[in-house]
This record gives structure tokens, C-alpha cells and sequence, in this order.
């Protein structure tokens, strides 16, 4: 567990990815974010957080590979679709 911090791991993620241009892939993000914690996040701080603010509709997360995500802040009058949904 990483170490008490003022700010919302939400709120880090979305700080990054505005500078970085709205794009990121998951493990530059988690380098970003140990740099600003001083500790690596745990995968289960990561993924709650990366949920909670795709629920909220502020970012999308796609898979790349098995391994690989991109994580890209979803801009206004953008829509991504669900499985199944046209």
C-alpha cells in the first residue's frame, strides 16, 4: 500500500495523464505515479481508480495486449460504445 498522500489517486491519474496529452500506456503510468507517491501503487489501487474515473466517463481504458492498456482522457462529444452495444 502506497503512503497516505493529500491528493486522490484519481486525481494523480488524471494530472498525468493532462501532461502527458491525454495518453498513456498503464506502466508509464505507474513509473509517473511512483515518482509522484515515492512508492509503486499496488494493482488494485491502480485498477480502482483507473474503474472509478471510466464509470465517471473521464477516461477510457483499452486493452493493447494481454499485458498492455491505454489509458486516454475522453474528450467532450467523444462516446465509446460497450461490448454489444450499437
Amino acid at each position: 500500500m502506497a503512503p497516505w498522500n493529500a491528493l486522490p489517486m484519481t486525481n494523480l491519474v488524471i494530472s498525468i495523464l493532462h501532461k502527458r496529452h491525454g495518453v498513456i500506456l498503464d506502466d508509464e503510468l505507474v513509473r509517473a505515479l511512483k515518482k509522484e507517491l515515492g512508492a509503486e501503487p499496488s494493482e488494485a489501487e491502480l485498477n480502482g481508480a483507473l474503474l472509478q474515473l471510466e464509470i465517471n466517463g473521464l477516461v477510457h481504458v483499452s486493452q493493447i495486449t494481454k499485458t498492455k492498456r491505454r489509458i486516454e482522457v475522453i474528450s467532450e462529444g467523444t462516446e465509446f460504445l460497450a461490448v454489444d452495444e450499437d
